[in-house]
C-alpha cells in the first residue's frame, strides 16, 4: 500500500496510475483510509480469499466443469490417483503423484501408446482454473497438433492430480511428449490460472528438473491462443532435441518493448 499526498487523495488518480492498474491483477497503488485499506479494497480481498479457498476445496466433476459436449466430443477418459479424497490429497501430496490400479488398467486398455503428444487434464489446486481455461485451450492444442500431423493420445482427466503423475503416464503409454494442464494454487489475484507442465518421455524418477512449465494461463495473463502456440512450439522443440527440463530453453519471440 502506497501513501498518496493530499492532492492525489482529493482529486482523480492520474491516467498513468490507471494504466498501470490495468496491466496487472496485483493490487498496486491501492488507496487508503487512514492507515487501512478502503472498504471496497477490503471487500475485494475477502472475496478473492473466499474464491481461492473454494477453488482448492472443490471436487472436479467433468460433466459440470468441462461441459457434456466437451466430454462427449473428446471421449474424455476420467481416472484418479491413489488419493481417495480431497482431504487425503491435500495431506498426502505423494499419493497425488501416482495413478491408482484402476487408472493404470484403464490407460493401458483404452489409450493408444507411442503418441507424439499426450495431453492430461489435472484438477490440481484449482478446479476453477480447469473449468475456465481447458474448454477453450485444448481444442486449440488439438488443431495445431493435427496441422503438424502428430498423433495425439486419448485425452485423460485425472482427479486428485499432482504434477508427478506425468511419470506414471509416461511409463504406461510411452508418448514422446506429455503435457499436463493443471490448476495452479490460487492467490488473491485470480483463482482461474492454469499451468501446463511438459516433459519429454517422462519416466519414474524424473523430477521438476526434467520438466518445462508454462504458467499464468488466464484471461489477464497468457491467453489460450498464446498458451496453445507455446505448448505446441515447446513440444516441437522437445521432439527435435529429444530432451526437456533444464537442458531445454523455450524459444520465445523477443518482447514488444525490445523491438
Amino acid at each position: 500500500m502506497i501513501a498518496m499526498d493530499d492532492k492525489l487523495q482529493s482529486g482523480r488518480w492520474p491516467d498513468l496510475i490507471e494504466r498501470i492498474r490495468a496491466r496487472t491483477t496485483a493490487r498496486v497503488l491501492a488507496d487508503r483510509s487512514g492507515a487501512a485499506y478502503r472498504t471496497g479494497t477490503q471487500l475485494e480481498l475477502r472475496h478473492a480469499h473466499a474464491a481461492a479457498r473454494d477453488a482448492v476445496r472443490a471436487e472436479l466433476d467433468v460433466e459440470r466443469d468441462l461441459g457434456p459436449d466437451f466430454v462427449q466430443q473428446w471421449k474424455l477418459l476420467s481416472v484418479s490417483t491413489m488419493a481417495a479424497s480431497k482431504d487425503e490429497y491435500l495431506r498426502r501430496p505423494d499419493l497425488g503423484r501416482r495413478l491408482d490400479e484402476n487408472a493404470r488398467n484403464k490407460l493401458v486398455e483404452q489409450c493408444p501408446a507411442n503418441a507424439d503428444l499426450q495431453v492430461i487434464i489435472g484438477d490440481g489446486l484449482s478446479v476453477t482454473a480447469v473449468s475456465a481455461q481447458v474448454p477453450r485451450l485444448f481444442p486449440l492444442i488439438d488443431q495445431m497438433a493435427r496441422s503438424r500431423r502428430w498423433m495425439l493420445g486419448q485425452l485423460v482427466a485425472v482427479h486428485y492430480c499432482r504434477v508427478g503423475v506425468i511419470n506414471d503416464v509416461g511409463e504406461l503409454l510411452k508418448p514422446k511428449v506429455v503435457a499436463l494442464l493443471i490448476g495452479e494454487r490460487p492467490g488473491l489475484a485470480t483463482a482461474e490460472s492454469l499451468s501446463a507442465y511438459m516433459a519429454y518421455q517422462p519416466r519414474l524418477g524424473h523430477n521438476d528438473s526434467n520438466r518445462n512449465l508454462i504458467s499464468n494461463i488466464h484471461s489477464r495473463g497468457v491467453s489460450a491462443e498464446a498458451a496453445a502456440s507455446r505448448i505446441i512450439g515447446l513440444a516441437e522443440q522437445m521432439m527435435q532435441r529429444q530432451n526437456s527440463g533444464v537442458e531445454l530453453k523455450e524459444d520465445l519471440p523477443p518482447p514488444k518493448w525490445l523491438k
